[in-house]
């Protein structure tokens, strides 16, 4: 079982607002297309629930980006450029969710109230808001990896401990 470190905990955690975005962001098109309260309902939790898993995330992150100082194997600045992105959507998913909460609430203590307008359209800039700032710092984050150096080598470096460039011996077992 790995440990749980800072950037462990990033990878495992850092999903969350990406899924919660896309499908507070389906449920708003599909609210606006099919005019659904239900929907609305649904859109407005999700991106609730966004805003509320965004600063661990975002914390999580910033542990991480301090455990790891900079190692050589991850392209210079390619943790500073996600991280600067992350600033930016951690602000826009924020002020949605706070946006997103608030429509709820009200849609939730006045049921023969028709959603007004203005939250409907506040809800639909920040899904979209959110969704292109979620997609943009989740894709600078999967450069970290994906542009390694050490990827375009073609074989290991030496001097690697087992298990890190090939997997540990386990004695009494073969391997194919």
């Amino acid at each position: 079982m790995p440990t749980l470190t800072w950037p462990y905990t990033h990878l495992l955690i850092n999903h969350f607002p990406v899924v919660l975005l896309t499908m507070g962001l389906v449920a708003v098109l599909g609210a606006l297309l099919l005019r659904r309260r239900g929907l609305w309902l649904y859109a407005m939790g999700t991106l609730t629930v966004a805003g509320l898993a965004i600063y661990p995330v975002h914390f999580s992150g910033d542990q991480a980006d301090q455990a790891l100082h900079d190692p050589w194997y991850i392209a210079r600045g390619a943790i500073d450029a996600h991280d600067n992105a992350a600033g930016t959507t951690l602000i826009i998913i924020l002020i949605t969710g706070v946006i997103a909460a608030y429509g709820w609430w009200r849609a939730l203590h006045r049921r023969d109230e028709i959603i007004p307008v203005w939250i409907r359209a506040l809800v639909l800039v920040g899904a979209l808001a959110g969704f292109a700032s979620v997609s943009y710092t989740s894709y600078l984050g999967g450069k970290i990896i994906h542009d390694a150096p050490i990827l375009t080598l073609p074989a290991a470096p030496a001097g690697l401990p087992p298990g890190i460039a090939t997997p540990p011996r386990v004695p009494g077992h073969r391997s194919n």
